[in-house]
């Protein structure tokens, strides 16, 4: 295997491992996620927001937006926005009007309570300093460079295509699958 004397024998093992140097890349920035997630999550909780109402929340105090166009910029569905809508909107952070020209759309827009949480809720010190903590100003530029990379949306070039894992000569080895954190769905 490698030579390191601590490394898990099988590469189930390794999977299965509590010492996240064995694990997965899939599976290392979904448990990374999930902490950060968590993490900010409870800070943004003093706000009654979360991760997925700032940013709607940030894009309403730049201009009012129809909720298909929320839900496009956030990369959710109309009705998780719905959802998200709701909710802020009883917190009455946003309120609804009928649109100028189309009476057949709602215009959603910041109300001065949200656009003064927007401002003190958006600071992104706060979730840097819980993202990189530990990490050297260097790392965490080397982070940022790397996190861009892999968040960008797949273009269905060449460049898209997965890179094949190196052969460690485990013919039996499942590869980078990590059946228990699939997360996918």
């Amino acid at each position: 295997m490698g030579d390191d004397a601590h490394e898990p024998a099988s590469p189930w093992a390794r999977m299965a491992s509590d010492d996240p140097m064995h694990w997965p890349v899939g599976r290392l920035l979904s448990a990374a996620a999930r902490r950060v997630e968590r993490e900010w999550n409870a800070h943004l909780a003093g706000w009654d927001l979360n991760h997925a109402s700032l940013p709607v929340l940030v894009l309403l105090a730049h201009e009012p937006r129809s909720q298909r166009e929320l839900a496009d910029a956030c990369s959710v569905t109309e009705q998780t926005m719905s959802r998200i809508l709701a909710r802020m909107e009883r917190t009455g952070y946003v309120t609804r009007a009928p649109h100028a020209t189309d009476r057949r759309k709602v215009v959603l827009a910041i109300t001065d309570a949200g656009r003064e949480v927007a401002v003190k809720a958006s600071d992104r010190r706060p979730a840097d300093a819980m993202t990189t903590r530990g990490l050297t100003p260097e790392q965490v530029e080397q982070l940022r460079a790397l996190l861009a990379v892999v968040a960008r949306p797949a273009t269905g070039t060449a460049d898209d295509a997965p890179v094949g894992r190196p052969d460690d000569g485990d013919d039996d080895a499942p590869g980078d699958v990590c059946p228990v954190e699939d997360r996918t769905a």
